[in-house]
């Protein structure tokens, strides 16, 4: 299985990403991180890190859920 720090651009250095606020930029890489060391299925570790990341930087999950739709559909040329 490979690890989300060795794939290239995911979540950071895109467009999508460089668009963000300093606070938010942190949050999207600190997101990363957390979603790493998480447990369990997909749904439940974005799921898991969304909430601990939102509440360490005292943002509201809808910051994330909005980046990361903007992201996947950039990725997916949907927009």
């Amino acid at each position: 299985m490979q690890k989300l720090s060795n794939l290239k651009s995911i979540g950071v250095d895109t467009e999508t990403f460089n668009q963000l606020s300093p606070l938010h930029k942190e949050l999207v890489t600190d997101f990363f991180k957390v979603l790493e060391k998480e447990k369990g299925n997909m749904v439940e570790r974005v799921e898991a890190a969304v909430d601990i990341v939102s509440d360490h930087h005292n943002v509201n999950t809808s910051v994330l859920y909005n980046y990361i739709e903007k992201e996947v559909d950039t990725q997916l040329g949907a927009k």
